[in-house]
């Protein structure tokens, strides 16, 4: 468990210093003439993941310092577990009560590794908690961080609609929040068309998760997560490429239980709703092809221009569903279109809101929680894009350009203004390790939304 790289004390601890680039002057010249020469002899400069031990002058390690672009950056200790060698440290830098925190999350997110299958080498080195840091905030962020990613890593044969919601029971349990699951033909029973027509090639039931928790007269704050467990495009078979990592494109689903982990770990006054359709897109005879028309939970026709657009079909539904609720605040989370890597790159997630608040509020918290989204568009001359001729709106625009926007605007027509709404596509992976980040499944904007709920809501 990440959460183990932090130790609660140490009598052996080795001092470690947190040196920020505009602050590696200052930290040099405190340094006694011996550790002045060893940092000029090393040529550490307190560049970001840089790192130095300074001898004791017994055969032994004095201190340690890590470099970081600022002592706010919550990842500039991500990579302390591993880049120190084996052994307990106790930052000795003053931190405020925040940063101490961030500090914490970082250098435990740094250590995180998926083994599951096989053995992987985890960071031996060991933090002191920092002084000052709020253990029940940070061992809350981890928590649900590790969460997700060990659900977006798991491969589908292992973390299917079943095992999702699995884990939402599991979260649920933890912390005694009610949850009800709709399986198999009870969703057309329930009136999820859409659900039940983009899962039900699979021999894996689709399935509806929606977990409840907290006071009822609290703030209603609604998150709904993409669950498509893994995606062959359906009768629109991605090729090969495109299929290798759909493992991963449940990862939506994944992200807000993170959230969830972190709101009743930390027990924010709100009154939470999870919504995750938990889906497998497989190819089958009784699989949903191009040109069928489906008549959706809010009564709309779609008709299927491509299979492969999954995503938004089982969203739609639950987004329907959210809004019946009248909740204060509803958020989405999916890997949704490649459109959006396209346009802002692998990390970073592509928010698009009916609210100027709610998305002011988003992206200030995200840049708080080194955590960053960019906002997009709901661009309605767009929209004419997903006209249908047989139905009230296609689920694929025409042309192909704009594709993220108008992803959001098929959803938008389900969200309207109802209540204010965000819709978030993620990648949900890291392509390459990087401090705090390893390789991988990864919750993205999961810390930048729980930021913006304890800022609104704690």
């Amino acid at each position: 468990m990440p959460l183990d790289s932090l130790k609660k004390s140490s009598k052996s601890a080795i001092p470690l210093d947190v040196v920020a680039k505009d602050g590696f002057a200052a930290w040099r010249d405190s340094l006694d003439a011996a550790g002045q020469a060893w940092v000029k002899a090393v040529r550490f400069d307190a560049g970001t993941g840089a790192k130095t031990l300074i001898p004791d002058g017994k055969g032994g390690i004095g201190s340690a310092a890590l470099g970081v672009p600022d002592l706010d950056a919550v990842w500039g200790l991500g990579g302390g577990s591993r880049a120190l060698p084996e052994g307990d440290y106790a930052i000795r830098t003053p931190l405020t009560s925040a940063q101490a925190t961030r500090a914490a999350v970082a250098w435990a997110l740094g250590a995180y590794a998926f083994d599951r299958y096989a053995k992987k080498p985890r960071g031996k080195a060991r933090l002191v908690w920092p002084k000052g840091a709020d253990r029940g905030l940070a061992e809350a962020i981890v928590a649900g961080v590790a969460l997700g990613r060990d659900l977006i890593n798991t491969p589908a044969n292992d973390m299917g609609p079943e095992e999702l919601a699995a884990a939402a029971k599991a979260l649920a349990k933890t912390h005694k929040a009610k949850i009800k699951i709709t399986v198999g033909d009870d969703l057309l029973k329930q009136n999820f068309p859409t659900i039940h027509a983009v899962g039900r090639a699979s021999d894996r039931a689709p399935r509806l998760i929606d977990m409840t928790w907290g006071d009822a007269a609290a703030p209603k704050v609604t998150l709904v997560g993409k669950g498509v467990c893994f995606d062959t495009g359906g009768l629109d078979l991605k090729p090969a490429t495109g299929m290798l990592n759909m493992k991963k494109d449940m990862g939506g689903a994944a992200n807000v239980l993170a959230v969830a982990a972190m709101i009743m770990g930390t027990g924010l006054n709100v009154r939470l709703r999870v919504l995750i359709p938990a889906v497998e897109n497989s190819v089958s005879g009784n699989a949903f092809r191009p040109r069928d028309v489906i008549t959706t939970r809010k009564g709309l026709t779609v008709e299927i221009g491509n299979t492969d657009a999954e995503g938004r079909l089982v969203l739609c539904d639950a987004l329907t569903l959210a809004m019946e609720d009248k909740p204060d605040v509803v958020i989405d989370c999916a890997t949704l279109t490649g459109a959006a890597r396209v346009a802002l790159g692998p990390s970073l997630p592509a928010l698009f809101a009916n609210d100027d608040a709610l998305a002011n509020d988003i992206l200030a918290a995200g840049l708080a929680a080194d955590d960053p989204l960019w906002r997009l568009p709901l661009h309605q001359p767009y929209k004419k894009m997903l006209d249908s001729e047989v139905a009230d709106l296609n689920n694929v625009s025409s042309g192909g350009f704009g594709g993220a926007i108008t992803a959001a605007l098929y959803l938008h027509a389900f969200a309207e203004d109802t209540a204010p709404w965000a819709h978030i596509d993620m990648m949900g992976w890291n392509q390459a390790t990087t401090p705090g980040r390893p390789q991988g499944g990864e919750t993205q904007s999961a810390h930048a939304l729980f930021e913006m709920l304890r800022r609104r809501y704690g």
